[in-house]
């Protein structure tokens, strides 16, 4: 696989207004399904997001999965079984991370488990954090 997409960026490409919507677009369109993914996870995280964008009017839930909905057309929905997430939080308190990065490390796990070449991303410092070994080069939609 060559690119993986993570929430922040599947948010940028959904929402028009989004400073990074026209890049990440160009991005999520210049791959077919066979070479990208996304992490089954950013499905709910993106569900989360986007119908509480602190936006009027509100973005409906229904259109929110119009959009998930049309996902598995566009990528391969990658997921990591019981194990697989075990090992992935042995990692992170391994590295003493603790919170949040906890969602980026699963995504990380879910891209180096697609053998994805770049993992996409609008919060590159987030995962750099991690400092996965045998993962994929971690770019912003603009680093094309």
């Amino acid at each position: 696989m060559r690119a993986f997409f993570d929430t922040s960026v599947l948010a940028s490409v959904f929402y028009g207004d989004h400073p990074g919507h026209e890049m990440s677009l160009e991005a999520f369109l210049a791959y077919g399904r066979k070479q990208a993914g996304c992490a089954a996870h950013s499905t709910v995280e993106l569900y989360a997001t986007m119908t509480r964008l602190p936006v009027r009017p509100r973005i409906g839930s229904d259109q929110v999965m119009l959009f998930i909905d049309g996902l598995p057309r566009r990528l391969t929905l990658v997921s990591l079984d019981s194990i697989e997430y075990l090992a992935m939080l042995s990692e992170i308190s391994a590295k003493q991370l603790a919170g949040g990065i906890v969602y980026d490390a699963l995504i990380a796990a879910c891209a180096r488990k697609a053998k994805a070449s770049v993992l996409y991303t609008w919060n590159p410092r987030d995962f750099e954090r991690l400092n996965v070994e045998n993962g994929p080069d971690i770019r912003t939609p603009a680093d094309r």
